[in-house]
């Protein structure tokens, strides 16, 4: 498992254990004696958002603040990150523990997300910025390049402009649930615009917001 993970980041780690860790969902901390991937996840956010900020400067040398923040928030996204993991892979790489694994936690796309930033979180701190700023600009070469032209709008305003081109009907949010520890929440908000629904779940009610309004926008744009 650890000589596909490598092969699929394009580097060989000193410290295997960091890979491993960065693979382990919370449901199956203490099998093999490995921590869950939570720490790495906080350690890679930070360095996508570094990576992925340097990036944008590089190649839109004459844009503002203005533009290429929508860029970069849209690049880091829940369902941008989610929709990376998917693609490489990455659900079969993660250990889960058998009973969230009969409940498909590891398709969950937040799960997914929280994956792939831990194994930046992991990547760094192996071997530093280059072979994570390497791995990013190979696996996200595709929605960059999508970028092109105009800055992307936050999901609920674009959804919301879409709504309104249509009809007098705006999108409505919903929170349907909360989960999880306090110092670690879980927002579960649905959006609806007349009989078309999408559900999100976030660290924040805007993140979940957000996540929920590109799933709906996607789906009636598609």
């Amino acid at each position: 498992m650890s000589t596909k993970a490598e092969a699929l980041l394009g580097h060989e780690f000193t410290r295997k254990h960091l890979l491993a860790e960065a693979l382990t969902h919370r449901s199956a901390v203490g099998q093999g004696g490995m921590a869950s991937n939570e720490r790495l996840e906080f350690i890679g956010d930070r360095v996508l958002g570094l990576l992925v900020a340097e990036w944008l400067i590089e190649r839109y040398p004459n844009e503002r603040e203005g533009g290429l923040g929508p860029r970069l928030a849209h690049l880091v996204s829940r369902p941008s990150l989610a929709s990376i993991a998917e693609a490489i892979g990455l659900a079969e790489l993660l250990a889960v523990s058998p009973g969230e694994s009969r409940r498909g936690v590891r398709n969950r796309s937040t799960v997914l997300a929280d994956a792939l930033e831990a194994l930046i979180g992991a990547l760094y701190s192996d071997g530093g910025l280059e072979p994570a700023r390497g791995f990013i600009r190979r696996a996200f070469a595709a929605r960059i390049d999508a970028q092109d032209g105009a800055p992307p709008k936050d999901p609920k305003t674009a959804l919301q402009e879409f709504a309104l081109a249509r009809g007098p009907v705006l999108p409505v949010y919903d929170m349907i649930g909360r989960s999880g520890p306090a110092h670690a929440p879980k927002f579960h908000i649905r959006v609806t615009i007349g009989p078309a629904s999408a559900d999100g779940e976030g660290g924040t009610k805007r993140e979940a917001e957000q996540i929920a309004a590109r799933i709906l926008l996607d789906r009636l744009t598609s």
